[in-house]
């Protein structure tokens, strides 16, 4: 999922991401670049015997715990019915073999306790947050939530019809729906293009025997993790999980996601959406990006934060500050766990459309003739070791970090050695970064807007294909 704020359009992570850790800034570097740069506090790993891995890491500051799991469930996985994902997640919090839905809200409500669980693209994630004293009081739901999911009919009538209306109003809103366009056009049938929010048609289709379905195919512990930290005392808190999950003994592996082919193009391709009614063109500039544990993502966040990740980033600087056709351009590494894209976005008035694309292009060509300076090398740098860590300061944010870590295979390294991979890159680095990670041709571009006006003018960029807003699915 995508979000725009100021005119600029970024993933929803990278968002909060963003705003969290402009929150602690001041606490990492205060301004300094000489700071030392945060280590990741301790913590326990262990397997439980029906397969799931558990973290553990006691943090005292406040009485509180958090918790993350994660679980093999994403949206890769919903076959020709997109959207089951994220409606099966949607589900597990519709009532449990003890609880149902109303017990579960009153109780965590009267306790001031938070519980939710989502799906994305290529997981299922479940959080919760409460204080320390009432863990004895939460972790029941919170296992029945995980283990014993009913899938409450009433309520399944009730949320279909509610998605439905949702998928409906979206096509309303170009900024919502580019990204599902352009995932799809730049990953074709591969299971990356799935929309995890689904079609109307896709989602019509689904049934509540599909919700168990997928639940009881893709939710298997030897695939999961859960990471708990905050106020407790280990030895006590692993004898309690082990002991809580110690009837989930669901066998075997999730459902295997379907081999197609990663896409390799051969040109530069356009689609166009139309949408008559529109006074403004939104698009996306796309290429294949990395994967998620590249050994070169710092660099690459890098280079990244210089060209189209910050107020002041070359691209920015480029459509809006200079040339006013714009209030918010930017561009980023969308990183999967075996693939990714790299993305230019903004949004233009309609008569501006060619103007935008052209110096869009242009900065992105010129990243590659002219390179960077050592002055913007070094604001870079700076920017980032203030900006983009890792996210890890709260507890919430470790818990999430753990999970995403085991999910991702990823090495602690990344973290605390995270100011010294940055201040190691070269300018000479740079070069070969920016020549092997960022585009040059064969661009995928995605435009919502008003065709009749902008067909012809954009046909220059590659081969065009169009469709209907109106139309089902993206």
């Amino acid at each position: 999922m995508k979000t725009k704020i100021s005119g600029l359009l970024l993933p929803v992570a990278t968002l909060a991401l963003l705003f969290t850790l402009c929150l602690h800034t001041s606490v990492l570097y205060a301004g300094e670049t000489s700071a030392p740069i945060f280590q990741l506090p301790k913590y326990e790993k262990f397997v439980l015997p029906n397969g799931m891995t558990v973290f553990l890491m006691e943090r005292h500051k406040i009485p509180m715990i958090y918790i993350s799991a994660i679980f093999p469930a994403g949206a890769i996985k919903d076959d020709i019915k997109n959207g089951l994902a994220s409606f099966t997640a949607d589900g597990m919090m519709w009532g449990t073999k003890s609880f149902t839905k109303e017990q579960i809200e009153e109780k965590l409500d009267f306790l001031g306790a938070r519980c939710s669980i989502s799906a994305s693209l290529e997981y299922s994630r479940f959080g919760a947050s409460f204080l320390s004293s009432d863990t004895e009081k939460v972790f029941p739901i919170i296992k029945e939530i995980i283990t014993a999911p009913i899938f409450d009919a009433k309520e399944f009538d009730k949320h279909k019809k509610r998605l439905l209306l949702q998928l409906t109003q979206s096509k309303e809103s170009p900024e919502e729906v580019i990204w599902p366009y352009f995932n799809k056009f730049f990953f074709g049938n591969h299971p990356y293009g799935n929309s995890v929010d689904g079609t109307i048609s896709s989602v019509e289709k689904i049934t509540i025997d599909d919700l168990k379905t997928f639940y009881n195919a893709n939710y298997k512990p030897e695939e999961s993790a859960i990471a708990i930290v905050g106020d407790f005392i280990p030895s006590k808190m692993k004898a309690r999980i082990t002991q809580l999950f110690n009837d989930w003994n669901v066998k075997g592996k999730s459902t295997a996601i379907a081999q197609v082919p990663l896409p390799s193009f051969e040109k530069n391709r356009i689609l166009l959406v139309n949408k008559e009614d529109a006074t403004e063109t939104q698009f996306i500039i796309g290429a294949p990006g990395v994967q998620r544990n590249n050994p070169d993502y710092i660099a690459i966040e890098v280079l990244n934060t210089i060209f189209g990740g910050r107020y002041t980033s070359l691209l920015n600087d480029e459509l809006r500050l200079k040339n006013g056709l714009t209030y918010g351009a930017g561009s980023s590494f969308d990183y999967n766990k075996d693939a990714g894209a790299f993305a230019m976005n903004s949004y233009t008035r309609t008569e501006n459309t060619v103007k935008i694309l052209d110096l869009a292009i242009g900065v992105l060509d010129r990243f590659h003739k002219e390179g960077i300076t050592e002055e913007l090398l070094t604001s870079g740098k700076n920017y980032i070791k203030g900006m983009f860590p890792p996210n890890y300061e709260t507890s919430a944010q470790l818990a999430g970090y753990l999970t995403s870590k085991f999910y991702y295979n990823l090495d602690d390294a990344s973290i605390n050695k995270f100011k010294e991979y940055v201040d190691s890159l070269t300018l000479e680095k740079a070069k070969e970064i920016i020549s092997k990670y960022f585009p040059k041709d064969k661009l995928q571009i995605v435009l919502i807007g008003k065709a009749s006006e902008i067909r012809e003018l954009v046909k220059k960029y590659g081969e065009l294909s169009e469709k209907e807003i109106k139309t089902d699915g993206f």
